[in-house]
C-alpha cells in the first residue's frame, strides 16, 4: 500500500491548487481547468478539510499559498507532470515497452540512427523516443530513461556502458589547403572553427601535435553538424570526429589538413539512473547496445 488513503488528495484538488499558486486567482484557475470559480474554492477547501491544514490566503484580491502549501504544492506539480508524461508514455506504446532516451546530435544521427533499425526488428515491443541534450541534466527533473554522454565519467548519479572513444581529425575544404603544408605553423594562421562545448579543444590538439599554443579565436558552433557543413564550404578548419568525415575524405569534399598523431578529447558513454530501477526496455537497449558496440570494436580490429 502506498499510503493510507485519507492522506492521498484527488487529482482535480492538486490541479486547482497548482492553477491558483501560478496564476494567483481562483477565475484565472477556473477559466485554465474549463471550471467555475465556485469549482475551485470548493476544491481547495476539500484539500485544506482533508488535510487539516490551512492553504491559502487572501492580498489584494489575489490569492496566495501558505508557507507550508509553497512546498506542498512544488511536490504536487512535479507529481502531475510526471503521471502526465507517464500517461503520455503510455498512449504511445499500449503495449508498455517505450523508452525516452536522451542523445548527443551528431553521435545521434550517424552512429546511433543507422543502427536503430536492427534494435526495431529485434525488440518491436520497444518504441524508442528520442530527444536532444547536449550537456549532463538530473535524471530527477528530466524524465530520461537514459542518454548519450560524452567526455569522462563526471555525471554524478548514474551508471556507465562505455560505447566508443571517440578519435577526430582536422579538416578543411581542399581548396584551403597550401600548396605546401609540410608545416604545421600553417594552420596558426587559419580560421580554426571550434564547438561551445569543447572550448579548449584545439589547444589540446596542438600540444599533442607538440605545440604549445593559447588563446586561439574563431568561429563558435553549438552542433557539429552545422560546423561540418561550414568546413565543407571553406569556413576554416575544424576537428571533426573520425565517423562524421570518413565518407567525406573518402569522396574528397573533406581534406585532412594535416596528418599527426591521433587525438581525443574522451569517449561516448550509455549512462543511466542509480536511482531507479532499471526497466524492462532499457534492460533489451543496454544489452541490444552492448553487442552493438562489441560487432565495432570487432570490425576495428580486424581493419588494423
Amino acid at each position: 500500500m502506498i499510503a493510507p488513503r485519507r492522506f492521498l488528495p484527488s487529482i482535480p484538488s492538486l490541479l486547482a491548487l497548482e492553477a491558483v499558486d501560478r496564476l494567483g486567482s481562483a477565475s484565472a484557475a477556473a477559466e485554465e481547468l474549463s471550471l467555475t470559480q465556485s469549482a475551485i474554492s470548493r476544491q481547495l477547501k476539500t484539500l485544506e478539510e482533508q488535510l487539516g491544514v490551512d492553504l491559502i490566503q487572501r492580498s489584494h484580491m489575489r490569492l496566495h499559498l501558505t508557507p507550508a502549501a509553497q512546498e506542498y504544492v512544488q511536490v504536487a506539480r512535479a507529481t502531475l507532470h510526471q503521471l502526465a508524461q507517464a500517461s503520455l508514455k503510455l498512449k504511445a506504446n499500449p503495449t508498455g515497452g517505450s523508452l525516452n532516451f536522451s542523445i548527443l546530435p551528431a553521435f545521434g544521427m550517424h552512429w546511433l540512427a543507422p543502427r536503430l533499425q536492427d534494435f526495431a526488428r529485434k525488440h518491436p515491443e520497444v518504441t524508442v523516443n528520442l530527444n536532444t541534450r547536449l550537456r549532463p541534466f538530473d535524471f530527477d527533473r528530466e524524465r530520461f530513461d537514459a542518454a548519450i554522454h560524452f567526455g569522462r565519467k563526471d555525471w554524478t548519479g548514474v551508471n556507465y556502458l562505455p560505447i566508443m572513444r571517440e578519435d577526430v581529425l582536422p579538416v578543411c575544404a581542399p581548396a584551403l589547403l597550401p600548396d605546401q603544408n609540410g608545416n604545421i605553423e600553417w594552420l596558426l594562421k587559419a580560421p580554426l572553427l571550434q564547438l561551445e562545448t569543447r572550448p579548449d579543444a584545439w589547444e589540446k590538439w596542438f600540444a599533442v601535435q607538440g605545440h604549445e599554443v593559447s588563446g586561439i579565436q574563431g568561429m563558435l558552433f553549438d552542433q557539429f553538424s552545422t560546423m561540418c557543413q561550414a568546413t565543407i564550404h571553406g569556413l576554416g578548419v575544424a576537428l571533426l570526429p573520425s565517423y562524421l568525415v570518413d565518407d567525406d575524405l573518402k569522396s574528397g569534399r573533406l581534406a585532412l589538413a594535416w596528418d599527426g598523431p591521433g587525438f581525443s578529447l574522451g569517449d561516448f558513454y550509455l549512462v543511466w539512473p542509480q536511482s531507479r530501477a532499471e526497466p524492462e526496455p532499457l534492460k533489451s537497449f543496454r544489452l541490444w547496445l552492448q553487442d552493438q558496440v562489441a560487432v565495432s570494436d570487432t570490425d576495428s580490429s580486424d581493419a588494423d
